[in-house]
């Protein structure tokens, strides 16, 4: 059995009091208005903390959650920062992006602690796949509350590591109540530690005021984790002293006894329970009143430091919310040192060639990107549901061990993807139809998009998520849906949707080379169509430039997605009467290129806007909005859009066949503008 040697034991009660002595004047400060927002106190839950935190290497990493103030100073983060971003200062260790929930110290392996009840669980388990993928013997520590076991996330995780035998450590702070509601309230069966069996994973319930059982438990985990044997679960039942968030007004009955609290007060206090063993065992007092006094003045200076420490300018605002440039490309790295892969000059291509080009479909034209970059980069995997059966059989030849079918769990999957993404490698994950967006929309929106800048910049999340668009073929509504609109009012998200084969491949290879979360609405619709694409594996295009695939003089006609086919057979119709229409492909959604736009607008005079979306709050609103606002003088009409009604998307191909705009449609607006 594992167990605390003497210099450990030292240095348990001194992390613990640290914890205690910077939430408790954490408290003062918050009293004082020193300290906006919220304050979750983790008074109480030292051990469960500390007990597991020794059990880690340095390189080891973890996550946490809303109440993790104490989970970086227990894997042995410095005090300063920690306090100045709860004050939202400049010095803060997240640049006062964070503050109290999501704090975040990459030099202590503190990778993110999230707000989101649940949330952090798939991003653990995602960095110890990618620590598998590396082939390192890092193990993760994933912190979370008895309530987060009620979330999905926590069973897709647990079943996800397990499959893969995964190094992580699932370790649930149990302290019996999800804000005031009780363990026996919300689970079925309360013992936590059962669920592991489900899973195929050791359970195990410590004491979670012990920080010894805590580190022993935690130490066996870690050993049985290098060794390639999987994660574990471990609950720590421990008590948190302090109501939910400081400050919480509890009207009516208490939904905890007084006298539960104050027992566990008196009882139960896990730092006076260690300091009275640590004594028995022949500590004398002078060592520890040495360590009291050491800890006191630790916290007086980071206060100090916090208190000095100026605000934010308004004008850094924008900093830290991406790694790559929002115009253009960049291949920056993100995370741990990748293994790069040279270029064989005799990459296979798919298709006949021509010349300096390849002959092939939009779809092989995904493939092709996605084994040139797999080939430049050995930090590129592809993950998601039936990858191996229907991601492209060149690709899954060459790269069977970096191609990982998942759990029809979109929602961690996703996390997984991002988690690995966060911990050093690239992942393309695929969720199919892009309806099926929606179900991985939490972590999209609440991990990915935001833990760079919450963070501060402390992570770059390089990552790749696919989904295709069926706006045809009766797949009705819940299959059908054009989301993109909706992750455009996201920040933090770069957002591509190609329309011919060159521009796929090229648009493919810079969003895995990107340094950011990039969003990529392939579409089946295109998916036959033949184009000639350029052989240079080097062959990118910028995300954030669109693509004037017609000139014209008398209309500028900006046409999204499969919007293209129709736009381009209006078009030709057109000319034969004398119109002259000039057509832009957007290409990238999000960064939407406006001065291609402007350009364009300033010779025509005109502008009808082409998509599939419905008509409300969609790409072409955006761009309507603003080009009236900053192209207004050089319009001789007003703005047409042209888009499928506020509708579902309807199953029955009598009721599909007009229900986006058609060659017609197009052709009618066209006239009206002009």
């Amino acid at each position: 059995m594992m167990q605390l040697n003497g210099d450990q034991r030292l240095e348990a009660y001194r992390r613990m009091l640290r914890i205690r002595r910077f939430e408790e004047e954490g408290m003062r400060q918050y009293t004082g208005d020193k300290i906006p927002g919220w304050f979750h106190s983790s008074v109480g839950q030292e051990a469960a903390v500390v007990g597991a935190c020794l059990a880690l290497r340095d390189d080891d990493a973890m996550t946490g959650t809303h109440r993790s103030h104490g989970h970086p100073i227990g894997k042995g983060a410095h005090l300063d920062g920690l306090m100045a971003e709860l004050m939202g200062k400049a010095g803060g260790i997240c640049k006062g992006r964070g503050g109290s929930m999501h704090l975040a110290d990459n030099s202590v392996g503190i990778i993110s602690e999230s707000a989101i009840v649940g949330g952090g669980i798939p991003l653990a388990t995602g960095c110890a796949f990618s620590a598998k993928v590396r082939g390192v013997d890092q193990v993760i520590l994933c912190f979370f509350g008895d309530g987060a076991v009620n979330q999905g996330t926590f069973h897709e995780s647990l079943n996800m590591a397990s499959l893969w035998k995964l190094p992580v450590i699932y370790l649930c702070e149990n302290n019996g109540y999800a804000i005031t509601t009780s363990l026996v309230q919300s689970h079925g069966q309360p013992d936590i530690a059962l669920r592991a069996a489900g899973y195929g994973m050791p359970g195990v319930t410590v004491d979670g005021q012990d920080v010894s059982a805590v580190y022993e438990a935690t130490a066996e985990a870690v050993i049985r984790a290098r060794a390639g044997k999987g994660p574990t679960l471990v609950v720590a039942n421990t008590y948190r002293f302090d109501e939910h968030n400081f400050g919480l007004v509890i009207r009516g009955e208490p939904y905890r006894p007084v006298e539960e609290v104050e027992a566990h007060k008196r009882d139960r206090d896990p730092i006076l329970l260690y300091r009275t063993v640590l004594l028995q065992e022949g500590i004398n007092e002078k060592s520890l009143r040495a360590i009291e006094d050491e800890v006191a003045e630790a916290v007086k200076q980071a206060v100090q430091f916090a208190l000095a420490s100026p605000m934010p300018r308004p004008e850094t605002l924008p900093h830290y919310m991406f790694n790559s440039p929002l115009v253009g490309h960049s291949s920056s790295s993100a995370g741990p040192e990748r293994e790069s892969v040279d270029v064989p000059s005799n990459a296979e291509k798919l298709g006949s060639t021509i010349g300096t080009h390849v002959q092939m479909t939009y779809s092989e034209a995904i493939v092709q990107a996605q084994i040139e970059e797999m080939e430049r980069d050995g930090s590129v995997v592809l993950m998601g549901e039936d990858v191996t059966v229907y991601g492209g059989t060149k690709l899954i030849d060459r790269f069977r061990n970096r191609i990982w079918d998942t759990p029809i769990s979109e929602g961690s999957f996703t996390g997984v993807g991002i988690g690995a993404a966060i911990y050093g490698l690239r992942p393309i994950v695929d969720l199919q139809y892009a309806s099926f967006a929606y179900l991985a929309s939490d972590q999209i929106i609440n991990q990915a998009s935001k833990l760079r800048y919450m963070t501060g910049g402390q992570i770059n999340i390089p990552i790749v998520f696919r989904c295709c668009i069926y706006s045809t073929g009766s797949n009705a509504a819940q299959h059908a849906d054009r989301p993109y609109p909706s992750f455009m009012n996201v920040p933090g998200l770069k957002i591509i949707n190609p329309t011919s084969a060159a521009d796929m491949k090229g648009l493919m290879k810079s969003a895995i080379r990107d340094g950011d979360p990039v969003l990529v609405f392939e579409e089946n619709k295109l998916r036959p169509l033949i184009g000639d694409v350029p052989t240079d594996p080097e062959h990118t295009i910028p995300i954030g430039k669109a693509d004037v695939k017609r000139e014209g003089q008398d209309v500028t006609l900006i046409a999204i997605g499969a919007a293209i086919q129709p736009t381009m057979e209006a078009v030709d119709a057109l000319a034969r009467e004398g119109i002259s229409v000039e057509v832009i492909d957007p290409r990238t959604l999000k960064p939407l290129d406006h001065e291609t736009f402007k350009t364009s607008v300033a010779k025509t005079g005109r502008l009808v806007i082409v998509e599939n979306a419905h008509s409300v709050c969609n790409v072409g609103s955006e761009i309507a909005a603003v080009m009236a606002e900053e192209a207004s003088d050089l319009l001789k009409r007003p703005i047409l859009r042209l888009s499928a009604p506020d509708i579902h998307v309807p199953f029955s191909p009598a009721l599909e066949k007009d229900f986006y705009p058609t060659k017609d449609r197009i052709i009618a607006a066209v006239r009206r503008v002009v």
